[in-house]
């Protein structure tokens, strides 16, 4: 299975500058081309190569691998448009926001990540640097930095190109690695059920309860910071807003990982496969007043669940995903199902049976007895190969506007 690697560069600041204006390069000519092939109606990577190949080489100085990258990355950017406006993220054809989408050229921002292939950089994993090409020459010796879990992942299984990417003042290298899978557990003895939720981000069956009420606060309060931040808008304000505007980000994909790891860790060594809820849409279904919704719009469920799915894929745990309807109403030890059987957030009382336990368990364990049951039909496991990105691992993610934006048309810069 394809992963994707980061690890941070530790480059001079002569280094640096050689990399930012290989980027500036890369981008402005992937702008031009973009434009080229918005006019002329050609997306597919050979014909538009016919188009702008010498043009790129000679105008922005760029190397013939580089060259052929910012092309075939062009190229990308549009199938990946063409398939949003299929899947209806623009909205219907003909609204205003499927023209703005798709009735401009793509517009790549100056500091877009730009892959780079083994003609282009080479690692010294034993000495901690990379050699890599720049429009002012190729830098050797250049310094980066990675937990030993990521070196001696990309010391084995390093496949295919990486992407060089500027983020938040610091420099990256995502690279592609083909990690071994483990056999498919075809047969697991049972199923360890995960309930979702905002309160308790996740429940196993089992009873362990993760990422409660503490985290949350923290939300709050870093929700409140920027609030003020937003209000108050001086330039300091804006700064610490710039500076902080990942940070929840960061710790929802750290607590996430952390969650995703112990389930599967636990599923693996019990020989059980994970039963996880359907989510899909859970954000247009669910009516919540004004005070949830931000809690709810804020975590990151559909992160956590493609945690889960391609850890457990790593290692050969089966995953099945489950309708949730009603899986915090229904009795656990009895079936019986009514809206008043969840006392509270926290309480579940059955009023058939008498069953108290904890509400999320509760839903936790109709979900293990959902997921056993599809197994038990015939269902297998509906683990994604990989969890979806953006960069070296196969450009699966969707563009966005972290890379491409689109605006203005570039017919002057086309005719330049």
């Amino acid at each position: 299975m394809k992963l994707v690697v980061r690890v941070k560069l530790l480059p001079a600041p002569v280094e640096a500058e050689a990399l930012e204006a290989t980027l500036h390069a890369c981008n402005e000519a992937a702008t031009w081309v973009s434009g080229v092939a918005f006019e002329c109606g050609v997306y597919r990577n050979l014909g538009l190569r016919k188009l702008t190949y010498e043009q790129v080489k000679g105008q922005w100085g760029l190397g013939a691998q580089a060259a052929q990258h910012v092309i075939k990355k062009t190229c990308d950017a549009y199938a990946s448009l063409r398939a949003n406006a299929r899947a209806g993220r623009y909205g219907r054809p003909g609204s205003g926001r499927y023209r703005r989408a798709t009735g401009k050229p793509l517009v790549f921002r100056a500091a877009s990540g730009q892959p780079f292939d083994d003609r282009m950089l080479s690692w010294r994993i034993e000495q901690g640097t990379v050699s890599i090409w720049t429009v002012r020459g190729r830098l050797k010796g250049v310094a980066f930095t990675g937990s030993p879990d990521q070196l001696a992942t990309l010391a084995l299984h390093r496949r295919g190109e990486s992407d060089l990417v500027y983020r938040d003042g610091a420099w990256f290298l995502n690279s592609t690695c083909e990690v071994p899978e483990a056999e498919p557990n075809e047969d697991p003895v049972d199923f360890l059920g995960v309930d979702l939720g905002i309160v308790n981000i996740a429940t196993t069956s089992d009873g362990k309860v993760m990422a409660g009420r503490q985290l949350n606060r923290l939300r709050v309060r870093e929700r409140g910071l920027r609030r003020k931040l937003q209000a108050k808008n001086t330039p300091s304000a804006r700064r610490r807003l710039k500076k902080r505007r990942r940070k929840e980000a960061r710790r929802a994909k750290d607590v996430n990982h952390k969650i995703a790891k112990h389930v599967v860790a636990e599923a693996e060594r019990t020989g059980r496969g994970i039963a996880l809820e359907d989510l899909t849409g859970i954000r247009e279904r669910v009516r919540l007043r004004k005070p949830q919704r931000a809690a709810l719009h804020s975590w990151a469920f559909a992160q956590l669940g493609e945690f889960i799915a391609y850890k457990a894929r790593r290692v050969g745990v089966p995953v099945v995903y489950v309708d949730p309807a009603y899986t915090s109403r229904t009795c656990a030890e009895c079936g019986y199902v009514d809206k008043a059987n969840r006392v509270s957030q926290a309480r579940f009382a059955c009023r058939s049976c008498g069953f108290v336990d904890h509400a999320d368990r509760n839903g936790s364990r109709n979900v293990r007895a959902r997921g056993l049951e599809l197994w038990r039909r015939g269902a297998r496991s509906a683990a994604p190969a990989v969890p979806r990105q953006r960069g070296a691992a196969g450009r699966e993610r969707d563009i966005t506007a972290t890379d491409v934006v689109s605006c203005k048309p570039v017919a002057s810069v086309a005719g330049s």
